[in-house]
């Protein structure tokens, strides 16, 4: 099943705060618009669902925060008084009302640019992912082979590379995987056997990545070698300075860096 795609669309609301309290958003300026309508608390309130007391408890914590009265009761008269807005409440829900339009038109012009800016916000979210595996690879599930205990997950990276990972039925349903499903593939650089002349030799492992070397950082005990891929990102492997050391291992020279299925974890952002 593919993945459905929609367009996206930008929300958004205006509140204000005094001195970190909340003042009121679109809620308590409705409250305020209808009182001015309705010239009732009690009509205004029920016209919008809210209770009573709560609308009560609206306009004293507005009224507080305010400094002065944005309601007022009125007296007498032939329907025997009611509630208004003072000068400073109607200029109030005047200006918010104005900000609320302008507030309004710049969500419209940026949801007009949805697609870029969504990009980029899930691509920011994925560089701020920490994990412990060295390295994280985002693709597309190009294949699913359902096995008798495990599944076989394939999938496409940047390249046109391609990894395959064994998981568990559980975790196949768990992350609800379906083709085309944007996915990360987690693989820990211990993991990671570096190549340099596979010609005559047959490996167990499902996954080759090839490359150049383009960086060899030898530490006290291990070397961290970098492998950069040939359709674009890098794959990195730690191994022993003797290893490193016994491959000749250059930057420069072609290389490849080989791992287990099952040393691959599949992870889906929520």
């Amino acid at each position: 099943m593919e993945p459905k795609e929609s367009s996206i669309e930008l929300h958004g609301s205006v509140w204000m705060t005094v001195g970190g309290e909340n003042f009121g958003g679109p809620g308590r300026i409705g409250l305020l618009s209808k009182i001015a309508e309705c010239g009732s608390i009690s009509q205004a309130a029920k016209s919008i669902k809210m209770s009573y007391k709560a609308a009560w408890d609206a306009i004293d914590n507005m009224n507080n925060l305010s400094g002065e009265p944005l309601v007022e009761r009125v007296t007498g008269g032939k329907g025997g008084g009611g509630t208004r807005l003072t000068r400073r409440g109607e200029q109030l829900v005047e200006s918010f009302r104005i900000i609320e339009r302008e507030h309004r038109e710049f969500v419209d012009r940026l949801s007009r640019q949805a697609e870029g800016v969504a990009s980029d916000f899930l691509l920011i979210k994925r560089m701020n992912m920490k994990t412990s595996a060295r390295n994280q690879f985002l693709g597309k599930v190009s294949a699913i082979k359902r096995g008798a205990a495990n599944d076989e997950i394939e999938l496409k990276i940047v390249g046109g590379e391609k990894i395959v990972a064994i998981i568990t039925h559980e975790s196949t349903e768990g992350l609800g995987l379906c083709l085309g499903a944007e996915m990360f593939a987690l693989i820990k650089s211990s993991s990671v056997i570096v190549v340099i002349d596979d010609k005559s030799t047959n490996f167990s492992a499902r996954n080759r990545l090839r490359g150049t070397i383009s960086r060899v950082n030898s530490g006290a005990v291990n070397t961290e070698v970098i492998i950069d891929l040939a359709g674009g990102g890098s794959i990195a492997a730690i191994i022993t300075n003797g290893s490193a050391s016994s491959l000749g291992l250059v930057v420069g020279a072609k290389a490849m860096g080989i791992f287990k299925a099952s040393s691959v974890i599949l992870g889906i952002t929520a």
